[in-house]
């Protein structure tokens, strides 16, 4: 009954503004109607007969007055509403007000800030009264009964220092004794990252992240998480996160797909001479094809290297999942890697009724890469793109330079995609329910090519907008610009995804040797 009386009372404290809104704006119009009603009333008796232009001052100035109660009743409530705002953001309750910016000089103007000041200062504090204070229940050691759950618990206060971890949290401490989150993120902003993140107007944040390992894939005692942080600025224990641990369900998936890659391994060898066979067979049926038996052909070639592409992602999904990807990066030209692929890209588009466009500067700086790795990255999102068009789209790839970095942009004007499918994008296996139910693909392309252009030191982006297509950007670094690292790793891509002067990011996807 407490739970069911306090969810009502945090509605009452989230609809209050707009019933309030409501029913002083209601009383406002009334009273003044009944004014307007009354100095009618008062005009009539006087001149029994007004002229026409008498009853179109009236309702002008009856329209006029009303207006301006709408708006001056609207002014008065701004305080009202401000604060409202201002508690529920606090109460952690979901709302579409916008809690209203101390900084604005507005509240300056009507000395509303220091009230608002006081409202976040209590919301910092996080003060908790207890309905009955004097209770003589003994609370249970809260931390030792923490330590027989399987959720992982940590908290940390304002330094980002971790104050409390129970038993079930992946926690690793380094020599000086500091304790740090034993996490591995593949894909995702690492927790720490996103927490620096938070900015003096962030009270309150939450964030989710899913399957997020504490060590590779192969390694004993793994567990796979999802995760929940909660950020309460200013507070005792600034940060919570909790950690459901979801191995049952994650690891069989993974279990899978190292059966799958021991399985593409055995194919690679006879998928590699059929392409060899076919390529022989084309070249020498060269104006001897009749009818459709050069289109035909052609298919045979298109799936054939389709099927190479599908088991050169899994073999490289699982060979990143245990960090083997061998990353070494060389100089290259943009345009040399995308010839190794060239002629495949252009039968896939041809095969599915789709123009491709591919235009380079001529004058483009090379890039650090590694040519079939990233060859691998064109041809996925190139094929992705392939994918999901309309019948008859185009694919536009370009590329331009971006400080220190070229980037390189693939758009399709097709199906598009909504937000929720744009934020699970790059993790492994995932595939949206209508692209399971149309288009063929083994979930993993995107995961491995983020995790590829990552490993070179560069970032990859998406747009997208439902019903009108997508564009992927991948940046990758000038060679110019990281010459002396490489040569001093010997070609290595190791000092190319270092953070700041914090060194390694802390377990970050990309491979480091």
């Amino acid at each position: 009954m407490a739970i069911k009386d306090t969810r009502a009372e945090d509605e009452q404290l989230n609809r209050f503004w707009y019933r309030y809104k409501k029913h002083t704006l209601t009383r406002s119009i009334v009273l003044q109607l009944i004014v307007c009603a009354i100095t009618i009333g008062i005009i009539l008796a006087l001149y029994p007969q007004p002229t026409i232009d008498a009853w179109i001052v009236i309702v002008l100035v009856t329209a006029i007055a009303i207006v301006s109660t709408i708006v001056s009743t609207s002014i008065a409530m701004r305080p009202v509403k401000d604060l409202s705002s201002a508690l529920v953001h606090i109460s952690g309750e979901p709302t579409d007000l916008t809690p209203p910016n101390i900084n604005d000089s507005y509240y300056s103007r009507n000395k509303l800030r220091p009230l608002l000041k006081q409202i976040y200062a209590i919301a910092s504090a996080n003060i908790t009264e207890f309905d009955s204070p004097k209770s003589s229940i003994a609370l249970p050691n809260i931390s030792g009964q923490l330590n027989h759950t399987s959720t992982g618990i940590v908290m940390m206060n304002q330094s980002k220092q971790i104050i409390f971890a129970n038993s079930a949290a992946p926690i690793s401490i380094d020599s000086n004794g500091v304790r740090s989150l034993d996490l591995i993120f593949d894909v995702d902003q690492p927790i720490m990252e996103w927490l620096s993140e938070r900015g003096e107007h962030d009270i309150h944040a939450e964030k989710s992240w899913r399957r997020i390992p504490n060590k590779l894939a192969g390694e004993s005692e793994r567990r796979i998480f999802d995760i929940h942080v909660s950020y309460d600025r200013g507070s005792e224990a600034e940060t919570i996160i909790t950690m459901l641990d979801r191995t049952g369900e994650y690891q069989p998936e993974d279990d899978d797909l190292d059966f799958i890659a021991f399985a593409a391994h055995e194919l690679r060898g006879p998928i590699t001479v059929i392409r060899g066979y076919l390529d022989t067979l084309n070249d020498e049926l060269i104006g001897v094809y009749d009818g459709d038996q050069e289109e035909l052909f052609q298919r045979l070639i298109i799936s054939a290297n389709r099927l190479s592409g599908y088991v050169n992602n899994i073999l490289n999904a699982s060979r990143f999942d245990r960090r083997h990807l061998k990353i070494h990066l060389a100089e290259q030209q943009l345009a040399d890697i995308y010839d190794v692929i060239a002629d495949d890209m252009r039968m896939r588009a041809a095969a599915q009724q789709r123009l491709l466009s591919v235009s380079f500067p001529p004058n483009l700086p090379t890039i650090a890469a590694d040519s079939n790795s990233m060859s691998e990255v064109l041809g996925n999102l190139i094929d992705n793109a392939i994918k999901y068009s309309n019948d008859g789209g185009s694919i536009e790839v370009s590329a331009s330079v971006n400080g220190d970095f070229v980037e390189v942009a693939v758009t399709d004007y097709g199906i598009g995609m909504p937000p929720n499918v744009i934020a699970n994008l790059f993790h492994k296996f995932y595939r949206s329910h209508r692209s399971r139910e149309t288009v063929a693909g083994t979930g993993i392309g995107l995961y491995i090519t983020k995790a590829i252009v990552e490993s070179t030191g560069g970032k990859i982006s998406v747009k997208s907008v439902e019903g009108h297509g997508s564009t992927f950007t991948v940046s990758l670094p000038i060679y110019a610009t990281v010459a002396d690292k490489l040569t001093k790793d010997q070609a290595n891509n190791t000092s190319l995804i270092q953070h700041s002067s914090s060194g390694w990011i802390k377990n970050h996807g990309a491979f480091r040797g």
